[in-house]
C-alpha cells in the first residue's frame, strides 16, 4: 500500500498529468483529449482514486492504431488520456526502483540513455576486434510477452500486491479495433506509458543471461545485437541464445530476420557501419534505407500542389531536417548532406516558380532577387518546364542557398557540420 500511496500522491499525479499533456497525442476510445484532461481530472479524480485503492477500477480498452513501417504495419494501442496519466504515474515511481536492477548494456527507454550511446558502445566492441554480428529479432515482441511471466518478474522486485494488481489490469484491458473488442491475454500494448518499462523488465532477464556468459552485446528495447570474434562463435551463440529465449522467456525468435553477418551488412537503429579506409576503424553512417526515408519526407513536403505558404513549408522542412540530423549527427554523412541540400533547393525552386505563376510575377520575383531586368523578362516567359527551368536558367542564381537561408531554411550540410562538430569535440 505504501507504494500505491506514492503512485497516487497529488504531486506524482500532477507531474504525470503534465507529461501526458506535454506529449500531446491522440485520444483513446472515450474521446477525451489532452486539452480536456485537466478539467476531466479535476472533476473525476477523487472517484477514480477511490476505485483504484479499493481495486474496483477498470481501465478502458486501448484504441488500435496501425502505423505503416518498412515491412507491414506496427500495431499501437492508444489508452485514454486518464489511463495514460495513471500509467505514467506508475512508471515515475517504479522506474527508479528498476533502474537499480538494470545493467549498463541496455539503452532504450531509460533516463540519461540514448540510441547514440548504444551506437558508440557497438562501435567500441567492433574496434576491439569483435567483428561478427549476431542479430536476434524477437517476433512481435510487444504482442507476445507472456503476461504471467512478466508479472512474476515485476512482483519479484516491487513486492506490492496493490500495484501489481493495477498493472495486470492494464495488461488485461483489451483492445478496440474497428469497433470490435478483443481481449489481451498476451503482450503489453505498444503505445502505453508503462510498456517501455515493462519491456525492459522482461528483457532484463536476457541481459543477465548474456552478461553471465561474458558476451559483448548492446540492447535498445527489443533490438539486440551480440558481437563475437569468429563465425564459429557467432553460430554457436545464435543457436544457444535463441534456444534460451524461447525456453526461458517464452518469446519467439523470428528465424527469417535473425542472422549472422559482418558489420557492413548490419542495420541497427537506422545506422549502417563501414570500416574507414584511412584509420582502419569501424565507423557509423545513416543506413541507406534511412537516407531514402529522409529524402521521401523532404519530397512530400515539397509537393508543388500543396497550397501552403512558403513560411509554413520551410517550418515543416526545418522540423524534419533538424530532427533527422540530430539523430544521426555522430555519423559520417557530409557528402550525403551536400547532395540532399542541392536537391532540396531544386525542389523548392520548382515550388516557388509554380507559385509565381504568371510571367509578370516571375519577372518581378527574379528582379527582386538580383537578376537584371532584361534577363528576368526573357526567363519569365520560358514557360512551365519546371525541372529544366530551375536547373538551366538564372533561377539557380536568383533562388540561391543564401536567398533560401534568408527565408529561414536550414541547410542540411551546415546544420550537420554544426551538430557533428559539437558531438566530436
Amino acid at each position: 500500500m505504501e507504494l500505491m500511496k506514492q503512485i497516487l500522491s497529488d504531486s506524482n499525479i500532477a507531474l504525470a498529468q503534465s507529461r501526458v499533456i506535454g506529449n500531446k497525442g491522440a485520444s483513446g476510445i472515450d474521446k477525451v483529449s489532452v486539452e480536456e484532461l485537466r478539467e476531466y481530472m479535476s472533476s473525476n479524480w477523487s472517484d477514480i482514486k477511490s476505485s483504484i485503492l479499493s481495486r474496483t477500477y477498470r481501465p478502458l480498452p486501448v484504441r488500435r492504431v496501425e502505423i505503416p513501417k518498412e515491412q507491414g504495419v506496427r500495431k499501437l494501442g492508444i489508452p485514454t488520456v486518464v489511463d495514460r496519466t495513471i500509467q505514467q504515474s506508475i512508471a515515475q515511481v517504479l522506474s527508479p526502483i528498476f533502474e537499480k536492477e538494470f545493467l549498463s548494456h541496455s539503452y532504450g527507454f531509460r533516463p540519461g540513455r540514448s540510441c547514440e550511446q548504444a551506437i558508440v558502445q557497438l562501435l567500441s566492441y567492433l574496434n576491439e576486434g569483435y567483428e561478427w554480428v549476431v542479430d536476434i529479432d524477437l517476433e512481435k515482441f510487444f504482442d507476445n510477452v507472456p503476461q504471467d511471466r512478466l508479472m512474476s518478474l515485476v512482483g519479484r522486485v516491487i513486492q506490492d500486491p496493490d500495484t501489481e494488481s493495477l498493472i495486470r489490469k492494464y495488461l488485461k484491458a483489451g483492445v478496440m479495433d474497428r469497433g470490435q473488442y478483443a481481449p489481451t491475454e498476451m503482450g503489453t500494448p505498444q503505445g502505453g506509458n508503462l510498456s517501455p518499462l515493462l519491456s525492459n523488465v522482461m528483457l532484463h532477464e536476457l541481459d543477465l543471461e548474456l552478461h553471465r556468459r561474458g558476451l559483448h552485446y548492446v540492447r535498445y528495447a527489443d533490438d539486440s545485437v551480440i558481437l563475437v570474434g569468429s563465425e564459429a562463435s557467432a553460430k554457436r551463440v545464435m543457436h544457444s541464445v535463441t534456444s534460451w529465449i524461447e525456453r526461458k522467456l517464452g518469446l519467439k525468435v523470428n528465424a527469417e530476420k535473425s542472422h549472422i553477418g559482418r558489420p557492413s551488412g548490419l542495420k541497427y537503429l537506422g545506422f549502417g557501419f563501414y570500416k574507414n579506409s584511412i584509420t582502419k576503424q569501424w565507423a557509423s553512417r545513416p543506413h541507406e534505407l534511412s537516407v531514402v526515408k529522409f529524402k521521401r519526407k523532404l519530397k512530400r513536403l515539397c509537393k508543388r500542389n500543396w497550397s501552403i505558404s512558403m513560411t509554413e513549408r520551410v517550418d515543416n522542412l526545418n522540423y524534419v531536417i533538424r530532427g533527422w540530423i540530430n539523430y544521426f549527427s555522430l555519423s559520417d554523412m557530409k557528402y550525403k548532406m551536400e547532395k540532399i541540400d542541392e536537391h532540396l533547393r531544386t525542389m523548392l525552386r520548382v515550388v516557388i516558380w509554380k507559385q509565381w505563376k504568371k510571367p509578370k510575377k516571375r519577372a518581378w520575383g527574379l528582379r527582386k532577387l538580383g537578376i537584371t531586368d532584361d534577363l528576368a523578362k526573357r526567363t519569365s516567359v520560358c514557360g512551365n518546364r519546371y525541372q529544366w527551368m530551375v536547373t538551366k536558367t538564372c533561377i539557380v542564381r536568383a533562388i540561391s542557398k543564401k536567398a533560401l537561408s534568408q527565408k529561414g531554411l536550414v541547410s542540411c550540410l551546415d546544420y550537420y557540420i554544426y551538430r557533428h562538430t559539437l558531438k566530436t569535440n
